[in-house]
C-alpha cells in the first residue's frame, strides 16, 4: 500500500472523502477522494451537443474528450505511446497550433441597454471597453462567488459576446434580466471559435487575413473572411504564447470550409491540431473554471482580486459582498480558509491530466491541509508545477509543503510524499502581460 493511501482514512479498499482539509466555508466541499484513473469510456450520444468541428477533430486524430458547456470537448490527439500531450506542448511553444474550442459558447447581448446590462453583470467597467475590443472578465453571484470568467468581446456599441468558460451563463443572464428588464436580447448565436496559438501564429494569421492582422492589439478585434465566410478575429488565447481566436459566423454551415482553409495555410508554418494546452496555461497562471475555481470561489482567493475595481461607481451583482470581503482582508480577517498559490514539487514528471485533486500537507504531517487543482511538468523550469489551495497563513513565497502523489509519479522513489514550495505566479512570463500584471506596474491592485 502506498503511503499516500494510509492517510485521512483513505486506503485501497475504501476510498473516502478527505476530512483534514478545512472546507467549512463551502456549502458543497470539493470531492477529495483519491480514486485514480478509473477505466470508464465516454458515451457519445445526442444528449451532449457536438460542435460543428467535432467530426473534423476526430478526423485529425482526437482520441479522448471531456464535456464542457454540455458539448464534447477534444482533449488529446497524440497518443501516450507516441509522446502524448508533451508532443502537443512542443508544437505549441515552438511552432503553431489549432484548437477546436467551439465549447466556448458565444452568448450575445444586444440592444439599446447592452452596455448598461453588461456593466451590471461583470465586476469590471464595461464602459471602458471600446467597440472591436475585448477584456477578460468575471461575473459573480450576490455572494461574490465566480460564476464564469469569459472573454468579453464588444462587437459594436450595442452588441457584446460572452465567450464562455465552463458554466451555463445564458441561463444566469436571462434570469437576471427577468427582474431588471434591460432593453436587450440575450441568447446563444451560431458562432464557433478555434484558437491559433504559438510563436508562428502571427505569420499564419497574416497569410490568412493580410498584414493588417499584425496590428491587432492584445484583446483587440478585427473582422475578416476565411474561405469567403465572415469571422471575427481576436488576439487572445489560453496559453500565454502569442495567439489568436477565429470566431466563425454561421459555423454550423461553414465549419469544414474554414477549418480546411486554416489547415492549408498552416502547412508552411508546421501547423498542428492539438488539444487546449493546459500545461502552458498553468505556467502562465491562467485559471480553468470548474478545475481551479467555481461559484464558491472569491476572486480574492485566487489571484483575481484585480478583477474587483476600487473605482467603479456603478452597481453590479456581488459588489457589496466583494467590497465587504476586501474590507475584512485588509483588516486581517479574511473570510475564507484556503487561498490559491503556485507550487513547484518533486516526483516524476507529470505529463498528463490529473484524475484527482492531489493532496497537500505540512511536511511530515499525517493530515492533508490543502489540495492541488492543476499540476503539470514544465520542461523549461525542469520541475513539476501546480496551482493549489493551501491555508491562508501558508501562502508566502518559500513556504514548504508536501504533495502526496499517486504511484505513477513516484515509481522508484522512497515515498509518495514529495517536497513542494510556494513560488510566484506566473511560473513563466507570457508574451502579453495580463491586466493584473499591467495594473501592478502602475502601482494598482485592480484593473479598470
Amino acid at each position: 500500500m502506498s503511503s499516500r493511501h494510509q492517510h485521512d482514512g483513505v486506503n485501497n479498499s475504501s476510498v473516502g472523502q478527505i476530512s483534514g482539509v478545512d472546507q467549512s466555508d463551502r456549502r458543497v466541499p470539493i470531492n477529495l477522494r483519491q480514486s485514480g484513473r478509473t477505466p470508464v469510456e465516454m458515451l457519445i450520444s445526442t444528449r451532449v451537443r457536438k460542435s460543428p468541428y467535432w467530426h473534423l477533430a476526430h478526423q485529425a486524430g482526437c482520441w479522448r474528450a471531456t464535456v464542457y458547456n454540455r458539448m464534447y470537448h477534444p482533449r488529446g490527439y497524440v497518443r501516450p505511446e507516441d509522446g502524448g500531450a508533451m508532443v502537443e506542448y512542443d508544437a505549441l511553444v515552438n511552432h503553431v497550433t489549432m484548437w477546436n474550442v467551439a465549447v466556448e459558447r458565444q452568448i450575445q447581448v444586444k440592444g439599446p441597454d447592452a452596455e448598461a446590462f453588461v456593466n451590471y453583470v461583470i465586476t469590471r467597467d464595461a464602459t471602458q471597453i471600446k467597440p472591436m475590443h475585448g477584456k477578460y472578465v468575471i461575473l459573480c453571484n450576490e455572494d461574490g462567488g465566480i460564476l464564469n470568467d469569459p472573454v468579453l468581446l464588444r462587437i459594436s456599441a450595442d452588441e457584446f459576446w460572452f465567450s464562455l468558460s465552463d458554466s451555463d451563463l445564458e441561463l444566469w443572464l436571462r434570469g437576471v434580466n427577468v427582474s431588471q428588464r434591460f432593453n436587450v436580447s440575450i441568447g446563444e448565436i451560431d458562432v464557433a471559435p478555434v484558437q491559433i496559438q504559438g510563436p508562428k501564429s502571427e505569420a499564419l494569421m497574416a497569410d490568412l487575413f493580410g498584414e493588417e492582422v499584425r496590428g491587432i492589439p492584445y484583446y483587440g478585434l478585427m473582422s475578416g473572411q476565411v474561405a469567403g465566410h465572415d469571422v471575427i478575429i481576436s488576439q487572445t488565447g489560453f496559453t500565454g504564447e502569442k495567439g489568436y481566436e477565429i470566431y466563425l459566423r454561421d459555423a454550423t454551415l461553414h465549419a469544414e470550409a474554414m477549418w480546411n482553409a486554416v489547415l492549408a495555410a498552416g502547412e508552411r508554418h508546421n501547423l498542428m491540431i492539438i488539444a487546449p494546452a493546459h500545461h502552458r496555461r498553468i505556467a502562465a497562471g491562467i485559471l480553468s473554471w470548474g478545475q481551479d475555481i467555481d461559484m464558491e470561489t472569491s476572486p480574492f482567493q485566487c489571484n483575481l482580486a484585480y478583477q474587483v475595481p476600487r473605482n467603479k461607481s456603478a452597481d453590479y451583482i456581488g459588489k457589496q459582498a466583494l467590497e465587504s470581503q476586501r474590507d475584512a482582508i485588509e483588516a486581517g480577517d479574511p473570510p475564507f480558509r484556503l487561498k490559491m498559490v503556485g507550487l513547484t514539487f518533486g516526483g516524476l514528471p507529470v505529463t498528463d491530466y490529473a484524475p484527482d485533486f492531489w493532496l497537500v500537507a505540512e511536511p511530515g504531517a499525517d493530515q492533508a491541509w490543502g489540495y492541488v487543482t492543476s499540476p503539470w511538468y514544465s520542461p523549461e523550469l525542469e520541475t513539476n508545477i501546480a496551482l493549489a489551495w493551501v491555508p491562508v497563513d501558508k501562502t508566502a513565497v518559500g513556504t514548504a509543503h508536501e504533495v502526496w502523489l499517486p504511484d505513477e509519479y513516484t515509481q522508484g522513489l522512497p515515498s509518495n510524499k514529495v517536497a513542494a514550495q510556494v513560488v510566484s505566479v506566473p511560473f513563466r512570463p507570457s508574451v502579453n502581460p495580463n491586466a493584473r500584471e499591467v495594473a501592478s506596474t502602475r502601482g494598482l491592485d485592480y484593473a479598470d
